[in-house]
């Protein structure tokens, strides 16, 4: 008998004790939790001016690397988006906007500086650095964020660690999930289980069709 028990539960981690379950199953799900839960991150950067000491590429990869909150229920992946748009769409791409400049004294410029459209979608922290800008530089830019898989860039993994744990007996283990923000760990688990069961059922499907 399959059983599912919550040993532990807090928003950015969990830990659920797995019963009466194939090895191949729970470690699908741990998989699956990596790099098939998408989020939202940063994807596209149009740089408007940029008189800081670093290259334009290292400030969009910085800003593709801070993790963004993320409604799944809001948004689509955009190979599914009925917009069929490039250029993407209010379901499928988030705008946000940094236009920083330093004064008299040197300044970091950080998450908080980046203005999103969408007040839901924005980074998980206030104070993850971005660059320094010395008295009189300035950076402005555009960044597009859209949703995304682990398996595509690890800029768009949810969680920042998912282990399956022995627990010493047969078919029973211990799955810890812990989410870098984006989602709730709780959401990325449930999530998991639902493109498990998706998958299956799709190849359950081609199989009988042949």
């Amino acid at each position: 008998m399959v059983s599912i028990d919550v040993v532990e539960s807090r928003p950015s981690q969990i830990r659920l004790r797995l019963k009466g379950v194939d090895r191949a199953y729970a470690n699908a799900i741990r998989r699956i939790a990596i790099s098939q839960v998408p989020t939202m991150a940063i994807d596209d950067v149009v740089i408007l001016e940029n008189s800081s000491v670093m290259f334009d590429e290292l400030v969009a990869h910085r800003l593709g690397l801070i993790p963004l909150k993320t409604d799944l229920n809001r948004f689509n992946l955009p190979e599914e988006c009925d917009c069929k748009n490039p250029l993407g769409c209010q379901k499928c791409r988030v705008l946000l906007v940094l236009d920083a400049e330093a004064s008299d004294k040197v300044r970091t410029v950080s998450s908080s500086d980046l203005v999103s459209e969408d007040p839901e979608t924005k980074p998980i922290a206030n104070n993850i650095p971005i660059v320094k800008l010395a008295p009189g530089q300035k950076i402005k830019l555009e960044a597009y964020a859209r949703l995304g898989k682990g398996s595509e860039h690890a800029k768009w993994q949810p969680t920042s660690a998912s282990v399956l744990i022995e627990t010493g007996k047969p078919e029973e283990f211990e799955l810890y999930i812990e989410s870098v923000g984006s989602l709730p760990a709780s959401e990325i688990f449930t999530r998991s289980i639902e493109k498990l069961q998706k998958s299956l059922t799709e190849f359950s499907t081609q199989i009988a069709a042949e």
